[in-house]
């Protein structure tokens, strides 16, 4: 197993530059058409598109165990939500990869007569769910940071507003309501301001967990803002792999 974890970081890179131009085509696909261009161009943009994604799966073969090696460390975390989020995400991740690695063998001719829709949609039911709990986990850390940062500040004198009167105007309640959203979503802009990393992936999952969603028919949208989400992710990763320090952790 530690072999497969070894390759598969050795060929994350290169998998995620396929991706990349795997959405690149996608939203070119799309821009194409809204403009007109000829059948057999946008004929040839879809089996690049297809080669491309053929391609990724194959690179991603064995993922599945590199991401229950992940699972594994995550179960000895000590903040209990975070152990939960990260080791559910990795497990579905590990579930993703191995329809992944079906769907392979099946478009590669070596599975023949393989329901492909059937495992293609089961694939991207892991997909979701592993986007979900990274979300969830994103969302968990942001809190942690303002709670951190908004106690920081009150115990410097920085935070000394007081409760509102039971007989105060409702104009003015509105008014301090008003303020209280303007004063949380500047802190929101500051702590991931203040943490790349965590505004990385948060921006990287928010991007993705629309292409399945999209592909499962929750939430429809065009090819080209499918495209276009797909190719805005990829580039944020290989961001983190080109600049480890932006990787979030654990």
């Amino acid at each position: 197993m530690d072999s497969w974890v070894r390759f598969s970081a050795q060929s994350q890179a290169k998998e995620r530059v396929f991706r990349a131009a795997q959405y690149a085509c996608t939203l070119l696909g799309y821009a194409l058409q809204k403009n007109g261009a000829g059948p057999d161009f946008l004929a040839r943009i879809k089996q690049l598109e297809a080669h491309l994604s053929l391609g990724r799966k194959l690179f991603r073969l064995g993922n599945s165990a590199d991401a229950l090696e992940a699972a594994k460390r995550a179960i000895h975390l000590s903040d209990i939500v975070l152990r939960f989020c990260i080791t559910v995400s990795h497990l579905n991740r590990a579930m993703y990869f191995a329809c992944d690695n079906i769907l392979w063998a099946g478009k590669s001719g070596l599975v023949p007569h393989m329901d492909h829709e059937k495992w293609s949609q089961r694939s991207f039911r892991y997909y979701l769910f592993a986007l979900i709990m990274n979300l969830s986990r994103d969302a968990y850390e942001i809190r942690l940071l303002m709670e951190r940062e908004t106690n920081s500040k009150s115990q410097k004198g920085s935070c000394r507003n007081g409760p509102s009167s039971p007989g105060e105007d409702p104009n003015h309640r509105f008014q301090q309501l008003a303020l209280k959203l303007k004063l949380q979503l500047a802190l929101l802009a500051q702590v991931l301001r203040n943490n790349p990393p965590l505004l990385l992936d948060l921006m990287k999952n928010a991007c993705d967990i629309f292409i399945p969603l999209d592909k499962l028919g929750m939430y429809k949208t065009s090819s080209g803002f499918v495209g276009l989400c797909g190719l805005t992710s990829s580039i944020l990763s290989i961001l983190a792999i080109l600049h480890p320090w932006l990787k979030l952790k654990p």
